[in-house]
């Protein structure tokens, strides 16, 4: 690009920086942070460094592609950032048309800057008003020219460049800052032009799944550093005229290869038909018509129409009018479809997480919309986020582009690789040794050499390590549980925590209604057991009209409470169909989203009146955030227009006048939550008349309510619960509750689920934030209105010290608030407080994630069971999500079950450390058997021969290949036990038993060889020929004899059984594998002559008592490594350790745990604590 002055001003183009094409650059500003290199975007968390381009090093590239004759392409595919350097020179981002990629995790990446023509007036309000958006970049142009936005696309997100920032940044900023005014000023809809536009900044609507062809999949696939390995194998062996078996070992990848990318492309178009959805969909032009359009042309500001009967929405939108009933179930896994309402106008920004219940979510399904507006036959909804940026095309994005597992197990893989790469080396020097003292060609001493190094690398170990993982993920499928990451499985067996969500996870779905308690002034009167026998009023209004319930086909659709609460007063929900102008005339003209009648009066109980109708005009859903949902009513004719409010009782409480909640008001409410109950409060307020009750605000209607009343509900246990926690307590798994319900609820479900032992104290977590007369405070106390709440500070001074001295477990409750306080204000604590917590309770979404995250932070394997609503994040976050839901499989999550009790954690948990042990078993035998005929080809080597190429073939493809894919399918154990299965193939048990069995395996193949030398029969090998080419032989026949019952037992030692997988028994085909290679050995070994022989060029020994001898020296090889193997896992590392001295754990909780034990005095009870200014838990 040629400079340009730097003196010209720069326009604003729609809030963009829109470099026109021929733009002159400014001189290089070495200082300017674009020059920075690399640069941090601070939106796309990712390093990004600018190239442009040099011919001349194009052509130079080029040149030395065709002269290695393609391998510098291979080599710059594997190492982008040597290509870029070789190909560009470093230049400031504004200036760059390629940039270099590195995220989070190391990987890096090469993308090609686009461009794309923009009207200069064409994005005029793209962003609201142009003085509110000042702080967007723009670029001066010449008038006649076009401006020129720049950007490149990175796993489906587009990516802009921002000038004031110095870099490119997700295009999804130009509309993160639209506040919910703005969003209900958008209801004119836009232009042509400004739709036009904007669809050229945002691209398409449409969330990509790239489906390759087969030949661009069968390049990559090809050029992949395994395949690459296997054809210089390939080629090397047909060199050294292997030609058996280079010609079965190429076929074998060449099948290989045509499955998986069968696999890959049967799996992208699979992806692709769930991701893509193109509908036609209507929306609103700012001239006021209706437009009928694909949805791929719906861009951020779009007006959008939902029809009465429904849509499958394909974009991220804001409802603004009516109101749409939704089923969320593939996003959230929730079957139970939820009812969305307006969203409410204000200066607030808008946040598609913090205003879910105004949002409308791509992929989900609106059953039925219904406009509460004039003219509305539907409801009315602006687009806010599109394509890849929308809450399903992140979901996607997280299948097509998954983190990194950060597992153990695999990182130790490659690096176990490495070292067999360096033993390889130290053969390649051996055999170049001994082969140069022969007569050895340097063609053959050259081929020979390499040989060793695709003997001691199985290329085939990757691929052997996942099967257990199939296996395991088969099993799980016909159990009902699904999985769309089968690297999970593996993880699941490391797992040491467990959170569960309460509701429909822990306990029941539905509850029953258990009884009525009604406010009278400063107390509670007594509990009605039934609401029909309430006298009419607004307690009885407020049961029955307090709700998001919704008639879906004449049948009742919502939460299974409100259900059950709006079925318990008897009462009848109608709606206003379409136009019918009679239900909204008869509440005198107002727009009624729905109507309560009562029961006929022969359906009610004697001595009860009849109430009359009440018309639901305006809803404020339930929101987890705000624990609280109300609804505005009027009465027959417009008349007694009133606000309910319903949530938790603390919540209602505190948006009640004081003098209308009842002074025992926590008394009852702690009383009845300790047993167990679920409780809901409910309150009014009349409304004026003057008042707009359409318009009216939450904030408005939520406050100076008046108490009503408690609701009192009876949720069950699943009694599976119990049972399930009790099997994962006794594998020494800790369990966790993570609830939005009561605290004093939880800690009854955690006792009767077993999570809290009958024995077992509980102790409160209260934390404050400093307020303007108080600094932040930290207490902790025994039980909410428990037996000793109040005892006399020298009580609980003698029971602390029988709680701490007597050894009695204990276990920490906290809330919502307090955790957030711990986080804030108290993080010395917070990790002895994660230590000892099992009840977390009134936890918000948000909370949830961020307790994951945090008990992640101390080392935990993380696993979290919900019920997929309000745990989307948890479930996403934690290193095993187990979604509980209908749907065969979630994205919430990567398992689903179909079972909808945790029965299905334990079993998760023993199918995972069964696929780990067995992914140990198949790592340890590739890697014995690359050892067991590494040692092999090189004592062949010294005697000037080698294994043949049928034989080759015969213990790789009969013995190896077969026994690893039986290996693996032994089930898992029906018990779990306490101690979980390793995870580190270089752990020092891991290591000694691989040294000691090779060179047990060693010392037997050497045996065998002298026991040929010591025969009398014996004759020396003709040492003017080597290699295979003096076969058969003496020495051959003897190594070949040895060895190849190694490959078979060396399976079953290392095959573990107990106590994470059924016994070896009990793999019927393993069993029987074993039996058909076994008696195979013994009939080529004890048995002479015969084609078979022949075919394997074996040297006819008639000696009976020699081949008996090397039966009876296999016999005591496998005798002696199974010994070993007994001992290494019984007692002789234990001596090791012992004689080593105990070590301190690397895992942070279980320092935490050892430091806890050793605190006699912790928690003080009853002793307030200040934010420290030390930190209390350090660690050297």
């Amino acid at each position: 690009m040629e400079a340009c002055g730097g003196s010209k001003r720069c326009p604003e183009v729609g809030g963009l920086t829109l470099p026109g094409p021929g733009l002159l650059s400014p001189e290089l500003d070495l200082k300017s942070p674009a020059f920075a290199l690399p640069c941090q975007s601070a939106l796309s968390h990712m390093d990004i460094q600018g190239y442009k381009r040099v011919r001349w090093r194009i052509w130079l590239c080029y040149v030395g592609a065709v002269l290695t004759l393609g391998l510098l392409l291979v080599l710059f595919k594997w190492r982008p950032r040597w290509g870029v350097l070789a190909r560009c020179q470093p230049c400031p981002l504004h200036m760059a048309d390629t940039v270099l990629l590195r995220d989070d995790f190391g990987e890096q990446v090469v993308l090609q800057i686009l461009t794309e023509e923009i009207e200069e007036d064409g994005l005029g309000s793209a962003a609201g008003d142009g003085t509110e958006y000042e702080w967007r970049d723009t670029v001066q142009l010449h008038k006649e020219e076009k401006s020129l936005l720049r950007y490149y696309v990175y796993q489906g997100i587009r990516y802009v460049w921002m000038a004031r920032k110095g870099a490119f940044c997700k295009v999804s900023v130009l509309n993160d800052d639209w506040t919910c005014a703005e969003l209900h000023r958008m209801q004119q809809g836009l232009t042509g032009l400004e739709q036009s536009n904007r669809r050229k900044v945002y691209g398409q609507n449409l969330i990509d799944v790239p489906v390759k062809s087969y030949l661009q999949l069968l390049m990559e696939e090809v050029l992949n550093p395994f395949y690459m390995f296997q054809i210089c194998s390939i080629i090397l062996w047909m060199s050294d005229k292997y030609y058996y078996y280079a010609a079965c070992i190429l076929v074998i990848s060449l099948i290989s290869i045509a499955v998986s990318l069968y696999e890959i492309r049967k799996q992208s178009t699979t992806l692709r038909k769930m991701a893509q959805l193109i509908v036609p969909v209507t929306v609103r032009r700012n001239t006021g018509e209706e437009e009928s359009v694909s949805s791929l042309d719906l861009v951020p500001g779009d007006c959008l129409l939902i029809p009465s009967e429904g849509l499958l929405l394909p974009c991220d939108a804001a409802l603004l009018a009516g109101e749409c009933m939704v089923n969320e179930s593939m996003l959230t896994g929730e079957s139970i479809p939820v009812m969305k309402t307006p969203l409410p106008g204000g200066g607030e920004r808008y946040s598609a997480e913090s205003q879910r219940r105004h949002t409308l979510f791509c992929g989900t399904q609106a059953i039925q919309a219904k406009g509460n507006f004039p003219g509305g036959r539907g409801a009315l909804a602006v687009v806010v986020r599109t394509g890849f940026f929308t809450a399903k095309g992140d979901l996607v994005s997280s299948i097509l582009y998954p983190q990194p597992i950060n597992f153990r197990f695999y990182k130790d893989a490659i690096k176990f690789l490495l070292f067999l790469g360096v033993l390889a080396l130290a053969g390649t020097i051996y055999s170049l040794v001994m082969l140069s003292l022969s007569n050895t060609t340097v063609m053959e001493l050259v081929i020979r050499s390499l040989d060793i190094v695709t003997i001691i690398v199985p290329p085939a170990l990757p691929a052997a390590i996942t099967t257990g993982t199939i296996y395991a993920q088969r099993r799980l499928k016909k159990q009902g549980i699904f999985c769309i990451s089968p690297p999970r499985i593996n993880v699941c067996g490391k797992v040491s925590l467990f959170c569960f969500d309460k509701t429909g996870t822990l306990t029941e779905e539905g509850l029953d209604v258990w009884g009525v308690m009604e406010a009278s002034g400063s107390h509670f009167e007594e509990l009605v057991p039934d609401p029909r026998l309430l006298n009419p009023g607004f307690m009885l209004s407020g049961l029955a009209c307090c709700h998001s319930v919704a008639l879906l086909g004449g049948q009742p659709l919502g939460d299974p409470l409100e259900l059950k609460m709006i079925d318990s007063t008897g009462w009848e929900l109608e709606e206003p169909e379409g136009e019918d102008e009679r239900g909204h005339a008869e509440f005198g003209g107002h727009r009624v989203l729905a109507v309560m009648r009562p029961p006929p009066q022969e359906l009610l109980p004697q001595d009860v009146s009849i109430s009359q109708a009440v018309a639901i005009i305006q809803r404020f859903p339930f929101s987890s955030a705000l624990q609280r949902m109300s609804v505005v009513t009027v009465a027959p004719g417009g008349q007694g227009a009133a606000a309910f409010l319903k949530g938790a009782p603390e919540m209602v409480a505190s948006h009640c006048l004081k003098e209308t909640v009842p002074a025992q008001f926590s008394t009852t409410l702690r009383s009845f939550a300790s047993e167990g109950f679920r409780v809901l409060a409910l309150a009014y307020k009349p409304l004026d008349e003057k008042t707009d009750v359409h318009s009216i605000s939450r904030e408005e209607v939520e406050s100076d309510m008046r108490f009503l009343g408690l609701l009192v509900m009876k949720n069950l246990v699943k009694p599976e619960s119990p049972e399930a926690i009790s099997t994962l307590r006794q594998a020494r798994l800790r369990t966790v509750m993570v609830t939005g319900d009561n605290i004093l609820t939880a800690v009854n479900v955690a006792r009767g689920c077993g999570m809290v032992g009958s024995n077992e104290r509980v102790i409160f977590v209260h934390a404050s934030p400093p307020t303007g007369h108080s600094p932040a405070v930290l207490k902790f106390h025994l039980g909410e209105g428990g037996p000793h709440a109040g005892a006399s500070p020298e009580e609980v001074d003698v029971l602390s010290q029988g709680l701490y001295q007597s050894g009695v477990n204990y276990h920490l409750a906290v809330n919502g608030k307090s955790f957030s306080a711990l986080c804030d204000f108290f993080p010395e604590y917070l990790a002895k407080v994660l230590m000892r917590t099992t009840v977390f309770a009134r936890m918000a979404p948000d909370q949830k994630t961020q307790l994951v995250t945090e008990l992640q932070k101390l080392n935990y394997r993380v696993g979290m069971c919900g019920d997929g609503a309000n745990d989307c994040g948890a479930l996403r976050a934690a290193d095993v999500g187990v979604s509980l839901s209908e749907a065969e499989a979630s994205v919430a999550s990567p398992f689903t079950s179909k079972t909808d009790n945790i029965s299905c954690v334990p079993l998760l948990i023993r199918e995972g450390r069964c696929s780990l042990v067995t992914s140990f078993s198949l790592f340890k035998y590739m890697a014995l058997y690359s050892l067991i005929q590494f040692a092999s080809v090189l004592i062949l080597y010294t005697v000037k021969t080698n294994l043949g190429d049928l034989q080759f073939l015969f213990f790789d493809l009969v013995l190896v290949t077969l026994l690893a894919i039986v290996m693996g399918k032994g089930g898992p154990s029906n018990e779990l036990h306490p101690q979980r299965p390793p995870a580190s193939l270089l752990a020092l048990p891991v290591i000694v038993s691989l040294l000691l069995h090779t060179l047990l395996l060693v010392t037997s193949q050497v045996g065998a060889l002298l026991i040929t030398y010591s025969q009398d029969w014996f004759i020396p090998l003709n040492s003017t020929v080597a290699g295979a080419a003096n076969l058969p032989n003496m020495e051959n026949f003897s190594v070949f004899a040895v060895s190849g019952f190694q490959y078979i037992f060396m399976a079953i030692i290392v095959t573990k059984g107990y106590p994470y997988k059924k016994p070896l028994y009990a793999n019927v085909w393993f069993l029987i594998l074993l039996l058909v290679l076994f008696a195979a050995m013994f009939g080529l070994v004890l048995f002479p002559g015969g084609v078979i022989h022949q075919v394997l060029q074996l040297y006819q020994i008639t000696d009976i008592n020699y081949k008996l001898l090397l039966v009876a020296l296999a016999a005591l090889n496998l005798f002696t490594c199974h010994m070993l193997e007994v001992l290494i896992d019984h007692g002789m590392l234990d001596c090791c350790r012992t004689l080593r001295g105990r070590r301190e754990s690397k895992k942070q909780y279980k320092r935490l745990d050892n430091l806890l034990a050793e605190s006699p005095s912790w928690p003080p009870l009853d002793q307030p604590l200040s934010s420290p200014q030390c930190t209390v838990i350090g660690f050297s």
